[in-house]
């Protein structure tokens, strides 16, 4: 009996214990749910801030990015034809320095410049630059060789605010004379309301196993050897 008295009692004592760690386990829950309640309030989106209305109330005014490039000539970015012009306008001239802000001032601070040549032996050239990649490898050439580059054609298709442009050009020494070189820029551009931005051009040359299409070939102003 004493042996049967005893588990008894071990039993109402654990009993207790389960009942007593329930209980305490239980009052920490709801103080958990409590505090939750209590803080999902704070990040619960007020109809005024909803993610809907956040997007429709952020500014338009342009971004940080666009804003760091140096200031455009307005007749230089008013149109595309105005645009392409200043373009091959800048990086043309006697040998010496060239308007390097003037350049960058057409293009998006992130534009791409590439050009997908090939080597004597035929093998790819690869070769994309940023703006200022372009400005610091040109600025070297530009400075101890006259370069005239002026388009030939114009293919120009627009959608919306972007263009893509298909301009073939012929590169001389002088105004004038027979061009040295000849190939097609794939020109992409945008506008954002207030003005148009380069932001791409990729080109490849004309060579014996790439002559320009007979619609990009034109007339040319010099004469070809």
């Amino acid at each position: 009996m004493q042996l049967v008295y005893s588990l008894e009692r071990r039993k109402q004592a654990a009993s207790q214990f389960v009942i007593q760690r329930r209980t305490k386990m239980n009052r920490a829950i709801q103080a958990l749910l409590a505090i939750l309640a209590l803080c999902l309030p704070a990040f619960a989106p007020s109809p005024e801030e909803s993610p809907a209305a956040r997007q429709q109330a952020a500014p338009q005014a342009p971004s940080a990015a666009l804003a760091s490039a140096p200031a455009a000539r307005p007749d230089d970015v008013k149109s595309i034809n105005s645009i392409l012009t200043a373009l091959y306008g800048v990086i043309s001239g006697p040998a010496g320095e060239r308007d390097w802000d003037r350049f960058r001032s057409l293009f998006l601070p992130q534009a791409r410049l590439t050009s997908a040549t090939k080597n004597a032996d035929g093998s790819s050239r690869i070769r994309p630059m940023g703006v200022e990649d372009y400005a610091k490898a040109a600025s070297n050439y530009f400075l101890q060789h006259a370069f005239y580059e002026s388009p030939v054609v114009n293919r120009i298709e627009t959608f919306g605010n972007i263009t893509q442009i298909f301009s073939s050009y012929e590169s001389r020494h002088a105004p004038g004379e027979a061009p040295f070189a000849r190939g097609i820029n794939s020109i992409q551009m945008l506008n954002d309301s207030s003005r148009w931005w380069i932001v791409s051009i990729l080109w490849d040359e004309e060579r014996a196993d790439n002559p320009l299409p007979k619609e990009f070939a034109g007339k040319s102003s010099g004469t070809q050897k």
